[in-house]
């Protein structure tokens, strides 16, 4: 499991949040006459995100507007549902397409699969970053939307956003930036002098902007927000129905009744750790990070994939089956992502990895030594479900697996 809130201070913070969640159990922002405050909390989380990707700067436009929403998921949906009907209405594109890079997270190919959408994945670059000119040989008159992240989540490497926000512009279709990861370290980053190159709604062409507040702004999990340029593109979100005997009916998100006490949550979140908290944690984390960087270059057997942005480190070898890196690490209390294409694993840096760099590094290189001393899958783990070529299982041997676990037998 993922917790991103570490160190002394964190028995406080879930503190905080568990109470404000407590408060507001029984409220469903749903009924909106009823339950004010809660809409007034989820508005003022919306703002205050916004405030930090660009909705201040005159480039934005200064209609930016949003809702919070489950996760990165359901953000993701939302902006492509949206950007599918603005698109709709706009140029009457019936047979929409969207394009990603290989990079984009799963969660655009359920879009596609729930809203009729035909994707594309193009190649990414050397650097592991989005192709423009790869997504620009895909883009036709069906093209509804291209996207983009900051950073994507396999290699923690932010795609060229200003190149594919002039892409986006100059064929009038939407672009939506996937932020949930960096959405909440980004704007300190680059405040905190390290270079970060544009990413919000200050580059002109993004329409949509992803931010999970559960990942780095340290929100009970169930949070994230998604922000549109402005209410023409956002208005297309909301279903209403109005023939139904039941009344009407206006839904912002996919969910009807959502659980006003995360809402309350993340509010409280974001009150009590402010600018000067997010700041903190992020000069933490993003030198934590670096010297995570800078001990995996220093093991002969491994490299880094690509060039690290921000908190994540993806790292494979030439010379060992990383997999059975990643095996040994898990025994020794490690758990790390699995990745592909190229085979490699990362660690996502948090609050908790802080004062852990060094016992981090040190159980690397002894995994990496346990490894290369004696070559070949060992029992259990990742490396023998990847096979002796170190491949990601097929779809049939994932539907095998799932039935394996739901019997008990694995």
């Amino acid at each position: 499991m993922l917790c991103y809130i570490g160190g002394s201070e964190s028995d406080g913070h879930f503190s905080l949040i568990n109470e404000a969640c407590s408060m507001f159990a029984h409220t469903n922002p749903l009924h909106l006459d009823v339950f004010k405050s809660v809409a007034r909390f989820e508005a003022e989380v919306v703002a205050m995100t916004a405030a930090l990707l660009g909705s201040k700067e005159k480039s934005s436009g200064g209609q930016i507007c949003g809702n919070m929403t489950s996760g990165g998921t359901e953000s993701i949906l939302l902006a492509v549902k949206s950007s599918r009907d603005y698109m709709k209405s706009k140029k009457g594109i019936t047979r929409p397409e969207m394009i990603i890079p290989e990079s984009g997270h799963s969660a655009y190919d359920k879009a596609a699969q729930y809203f009729n959408i035909k994707l594309w994945r193009a190649p990414v670059n050397k650097n592991f970053q989005a192709d423009a000119k790869a997504i620009r040989r895909h883009i036709n008159k069906n093209t509804i939307l291209i996207v983009g992240s900051a950073p994507g989540f396999p290699h923690g490497v932010i795609d060229p956003i200003e190149e594919l926000g002039h892409l986006a512009s100059s064929f009038g279709i939407c672009f939506h930036v996937d932020l949930c990861l960096g959405g909440f370290v980004l704007p300190f980053a680059r405040e905190l002098g390290y270079h970060i190159p544009p990413f919000d709604f200050s580059v002109k062409g993004v329409s949509s902007i992803s931010v999970d507040v559960h990942k780095y702004g340290l929100a009970p999990k169930g949070t994230s927000v998604v922000l549109y340029r402005n209410h023409e593109i956002r208005k297309h979100q909301f279903v209403a129905v109005t023939e139904w005997s039941g009344g009407l009916y206006v839904s912002p998100t996919i969910a009807g009744s959502r659980p006003g006490s995360l809402i309350a949550g993340a509010w409280a979140a974001m009150m009590s750790l402010g600018k000067e908290g997010y700041l903190k944690n992020t000069k933490a984390i993003m030198e934590g990070s670096r010297r995570i960087q800078k001990g995996i270059e220093e093991i002969a057997e491994l490299f880094i994939v690509g060039k690290p942005d921000m908190t994540i480190v993806a790292f494979g070898s030439a010379v060992l089956d990383i997999f059975e890196v990643n095996d040994v690490m898990s025994s020794k209390g490690w758990h790390l992502n699995a990745l592909q294409r190229p085979n490699s694993i990362h660690i996502c840096v948090t609050l908790q990895h802080v004062p852990i760099v060094e016992d981090f590094l040190n159980d690397l290189k002894e995994s990496v030594k346990t490894v290369k001393a004696n070559p070949g899958p060992i029992s259990g783990g990742l490396a023998p479900i990847y096979g002796a070529a170190g491949k990601m299982p097929d779809r049939g041997m994932v539907q095998e697996l799932l039935v394996d676990y739901m019997d008990g037998t694995c």
